[in-house]
């Protein structure tokens, strides 16, 4: 699949996901929580996650309708957890996707309750009453649970906020990463496999090609930290280093940062390249994309 092939099959899988969104979150909730909810997640972010599901889903004959729940579901998790880390009590940003953040425009009360509700909104929409059989409702829900909870995401942001002013090695801080950023992502690829037919071996590449592009995607964001202004992230830059917290960058200096993002992005590669997957260039182009971003 060539660049343009590839952006045509991810614009229209995103407007996939953006419509589905659109239509699960609900703008009528009380006391205006819905309007909370619907700005924390509709119409911005890369939509990483979900095209990582939706393409790992499509390599491995997956049902489409299935997997779009599991896009979106992942998506809410990202975007709950973005919602709550920004909060005062957390890292105290008043920027994302180029916006003010959802505390800043609707308090933090209501910002809290909206991370909840996206929280429980994303397990809703993947136990549906009738579409996706049982026991795929149950793998779904245990592989995102597992991400987001003590052994994944929320873990890997415990461990962040305890590290403000911690020196950390190389291996502390892959562990961190690896819960706080790669887990959800690694779930992403895991939950589109999820919806197919994956053999254990197609299932242990696309896990492997998870956990490499899981972390190079958060060695890439610590670069773009110190090398990107405000204006291009969407988000506040520099913050980490203001902040006193370990990155990459600051374990392994930039340019040998740029060096571990290809070598994971190369890890990655590999690992499809031994699937036995019959068309994986979607998830090839994802891995070139997460490294060769700027924002």
């Amino acid at each position: 699949m060539n660049s343009e092939r590839f952006d045509a099959w991810a614009a229209g899988e995103i407007d996939a996901v953006e419509s589905a969104l659109d239509a699960w979150v609900p703008a009528e909730s009380p006391a205006g929580l819905g309007e909370a909810m619907r700005y924390g997640v509709l119409d911005g972010g890369k939509r990483l996650r979900p095209l990582l599901a939706l393409a790992a889903a499509q390599c491995v004959g997956g049902a489409h309708d299935a997997a779009l729940r599991a896009a979106c579901a992942v998506e809410l998790i990202h975007a709950y957890s973005l919602v709550h880390d920004d909060l005062p009590c957390m890292d105290n940003d008043v920027l994302r996707r180029g916006k003010p953040t959802v505390h800043v425009k609707f308090g933090e009360a209501q910002a809290m309750l909206a991370g909840d509700a996206m929280q429980a909104l994303a397990f809703e929409i993947l136990t549906p009453e009738a579409g996706v059989e049982p026991a795929l409702q149950a793998r779904l829900c245990g592989l995102l649970a597992r991400a987001a909870g003590h052994a994944g995401m929320a873990g890997g942001q415990a461990i962040d906020l305890a590290s403000i002013g911690v020196s950390l090695d190389e291996r502390q801080l892959r562990d961190m990463h690896h819960r706080k950023t790669g887990a959800l992502l690694q779930a992403s690829v895991l939950m589109g496999a999820a919806c197919g037919d994956a053999t254990p071996q197609q299932w242990a590449a696309l896990s492997e090609y998870g956990d490499a592009i899981g972390l190079a995607f958060q060695v890439v964001d610590d670069i773009l930290d110190v090398t990107q202004a405000s204006a291009t992230l969407g988000k506040t830059a520099g913050k980490d280093e203001n902040n006193n917290k370990p990155t990459y960058v600051s374990v392994l200096g930039l340019d040998a940062a740029k060096r571990h993002a290809c070598e994971l992005r190369d890890t990655a590669q590999a690992a499809l390249a031994r699937s036995g997957l019959a068309d994986a260039s979607c998830l090839q182009i994802l891995a070139d994309r997460v490294v060769e971003r700027d924002s």
